[in-house]
């Protein structure tokens, strides 16, 4: 469940920011100061600040009817498409795609990510090639609003009421899933489609009908 564990660090812009972490829940509150800094150190012939401190690369296809909140940088041959709502403190890397109706807050994104259909993600770390599919989200509040605990092989307090999921890199996350608040995803992993997932789910496995068993 460590960062050094569940990501490649050289895909992401957020590099050295969360090499300052142990664990990537750690990483959360800082995320919108950390995006107003790097936003101000872009290369300025490659991303135009359309808005205060909402940096978007050039190359970038950006639908009318999307919504960037402030703080956000959207990077390389990223698409953001119809109805898309970024709240803010959003960092969407290089080659990603945010689709139709999708929310994100207080949310990194690596390179090369997917949540292109009817997702919400908050208070969440995506890794390379990692993939969300239609209508799958990040629960980040429990119903009894207590702070989050991070279910493993021992129980990590957070303290933070606000925690949403952490993905590896490579992991699918299968149609209309529910990762619930403090979910930690190994890199590889496939987690089958209409999933109640919680606590931590090693890398390289698959998570189905809330049993967990390796892949081959």
């Amino acid at each position: 469940m460590k960062i050094n564990e569940l990501y490649d660090l050289n895909y992401t812009i957020a590099k050295d920011y969360l090499s300052k972490f142990e664990y990537p829940w750690q990483a959360l509150a800082g995320i919108k100061d950390f995006i107003i800094e790097l936003g101000k150190s872009l290369d300025k012939n490659e991303y135009k600040e359309i808005k205060k401190n909402v940096w978007v690369h050039e190359s970038a296809k950006i639908f009318d009817s999307a919504y960037l909140g402030s703080p956000c940088i959207i990077g390389k041959n990223v698409e953001v498409r119809h109805c898309a709502f970024i709240r803010g403190s959003a960092l969407v890397g290089d080659n990603s795609v945010v689709g139709n109706s999708v929310e994100l807050k207080n949310v990194i994104i690596f390179n090369n990510v997917e949540v292109p259909h009817y997702n919400y993600v908050g208070d969440s770390i995506l890794g390379y090639r990692s993939h969300m599919g239609a209508g799958s989200i990040t629960s980040n509040v429990k119903s009894d609003r207590t702070l989050v605990v991070i279910h493993g092989e021992s129980n990590i307090e957070t303290n933070i009421k606000k925690v949403g999921a952490f993905l590896g890199d490579f992991v699918e996350v299968g149609c209309n899933s529910v990762l619930n608040p403090g979910t930690v995803i190994g890199k590889n992993t496939t987690v089958y489609p209409l999933s109640s997932v919680r606590g931590v789910i090693p890398a390289n496995s698959i998570y189905k009908n809330g049993k967990i068993v390796n892949k081959r």
